[in-house]
């Protein structure tokens, strides 16, 4: 997994974890990437402090053995979104744990399912943006994940 910081073009910036660089380029391509300040979804990249190493000359920390981190504490807003995001995350898990992935065959089973040819059931897969606007609009109960999933076969 890998953590990019992100921004929007009005210049919310946030965090998200993806498998790969390349999940990054993926979703983004598709326009599944969301600001969740305010729903934009012209996302890239923010730039990001690298993680460089203390210098060999550093004192340390007698008991951890680390040299002491300097770091402003986040702000009570942060904090908050923080929370939310951790919140939204464990309630989507927990649903889908009783759904089935069924990938880019999502909307072909979400129509199939609506039409009535097909037992109704909790699913979640791949459309996309354009995919999920036509069925949002022909009525059919379906609605975007807050966040991102990894495909179970790109998992590592």
């Amino acid at each position: 997994m890998i953590v990019f910081d992100l921004k929007c073009r009005a210049e919310h910036v946030f965090e998200a974890w993806f498998a790969s660089s390349m999940a990054f380029e993926d979703q983004k391509a598709r326009g599944l990437l969301l600001c969740p300040v305010c729903g934009d979804t012209g996302i890239d990249k923010a730039v990001m402090a690298p993680n460089v190493a203390a210098k060999g000359n550093q004192h340390l920390d007698p008991i951890s053995h680390e040299a002491p981190a300097v770091m402003a504490p986040p702000s009570p807003e942060a904090a908050a979104m923080v929370a939310v995001m951790q919140k939204l995350a464990e309630v989507q898990a927990e649903a889908i744990k009783t759904s089935t992935w069924v990938g880019k065959d999502f909307e072909r089973q979400a129509r199939a399912m609506d039409a009535g040819d097909v037992d109704q059931a909790q699913i979640h897969g791949q459309a996309t943006p354009e995919q999920a606007r036509a069925m949002m609009e022909d009525g059919i109960g379906v609605m975007p994940l807050l966040i991102p999933v990894i495909p179970p076969e790109e998992r590592n």
